[in-house]
């Protein structure tokens, strides 16, 4: 069975907030930090660490 990436992320990601119950605030700073640290000079360097 092939699941999509985009659709596990979201399951994982609604999960985590219904049962850890972070802050909004939290969520918001962690998704904009990550696309715009996806779309930075430092982009090669965290593809090199995450694999």
């Amino acid at each position: 069975m092939s699941v999509p990436l985009w659709f596990t992320l979201a399951v994982i990601g609604y999960l985590g907030i219904k049962l850890a119950r972070p802050p909004l605030w939290l969520v918001v700073v962690l998704l904009l930090g990550g696309y715009l640290l996806a779309d930075s000079l430092l982009a090669p360097a965290l593809d090199t660490a995450v694999k």
